[in-house]
């Protein structure tokens, strides 16, 4: 168990032994485990190197573990540092690779088959982002929806900017405005767009992550490089998130701001009716109050015109 933490077996036999008979000598320990004297001495100098035992005592000398959370947490930090220094390392040596490769066109775009090595490369650029994510999102999904989320709660506890626009697609799914609203509140600036034209991940603009198939079942997406493609993925991007409504409500009857959320997605009052729980008549006789008090002719006029007064609120 404690080999990842760089604690041999003998070495962890050895510890436990001591977890149960505290304060034993060495020749003791040695009869517990039936190895030699020497090899004893031996793993005992290890664990006391490792902070797993203490001595006590001059003769005999009584061997003391150490508390388990306490060493092996201390262990456990030893190695995260270790990994943190070899992940450093490496982006040096990408850093110098990319150097190198930039310039050469077989390297700007990356073809990828199959959904598993999708979802792996999606969670790849996902762990190497720092400052921003922009998502396009629209069925279909690559990789299950709830780790998706859960890796990108996890940026936004690290502080990276992530900007989401929402298809009505997204919202659709079962559970999909609340999934929105969700992520809203911790911390995404989202808004939606009736009509998102195709999936889209852009990793701290340095690359874009896009499926080859708009439509279709995912099984094959590209990922692309600096180059003048992805400048124009980022500019596709911002003017879709010029033309989008925000999804959080500010000084909006909560209920009313989730209706303008869909209206402005294009959903039409049956289907606004199945996510808000609520009669077709209600919605109906709802959306006609609200377009009539913000002026608005159509239903994306009426998000728009929220927007613009503050009725909705977007960064």
């Amino acid at each position: 168990m404690l080999e990842t933490v760089g604690v041999d077996a003998p070495d962890e036999e050895a510890y436990r032994t001591l977890l149960a008979n505290p304060g034993c000598r060495v020749d003791d320990l040695a009869k517990r485990l039936g190895r030699d004297l020497d090899d004893v001495v031996a793993t005992v100098e290890r664990l006391e190197e490792l902070g797993l035992l203490t001595t006590a005592g001059d003769d005999p000398v009584r061997l003391l573990p150490t508390r388990p959370d306490v060493a092996i947490d201390a262990l456990v930090a030893v190695r995260r540092a270790e990994l943190d220094r070899v992940r450093a390392e490496a982006r040096v040596m990408l850093s110098e690779l990319r150097a190198q490769e930039q310039h050469r066109p077989e390297n700007l775009v990356e073809v990828i088959v199959g959904q598993e090595a999708i979802a792996a490369r999606f969670a790849q650029l996902l762990n190497g982002t720092e400052e921003q994510l922009l998502v396009l999102d629209r069925p279909p999904y690559a990789s299950e929806i709830e780790k998706s989320d859960t890796s990108v709660r996890g940026l936004l506890r690290e502080g990276v900017s992530v900007r989401g626009i929402y298809s009505p697609d997204s919202l659709d799914v079962p559970g999909g405005v609340d999934e929105a609203y969700s992520a809203a509140d911790a911390g995404e600036t989202s808004r939606v767009h009736p009509q998102v034209p195709m999936k889209l991940a852009v990793f701290d603009r340095k690359a874009a992550l896009l499926p080859l198939s708009v439509d279709q079942l995912v099984d094959s997406a590209l990922v692309v490089h600096p180059c003048a493609l992805l400048d124009a993925l980022i500019e596709m991007f911002s003017l879709l998130w010029d033309q989008a409504v925000p999804v959080v409500p500010a000084r909006m009857d909560p209920l009313d701001a989730r209706l303008m959320t869909l209206l402005a997605a294009g959903f039409k009052d049956d289907a606004i009716a199945r996510q808000l729980a609520l009669s077709s008549r209600t919605v109906g006789r709802r959306v006609a109050e609200l377009m009539e008090s913000l002026g608005a002719r159509t239903r994306f006029q009426a998000g728009i015109h929220a927007q613009r007064r503050r009725l909705l609120e977007g960064a």
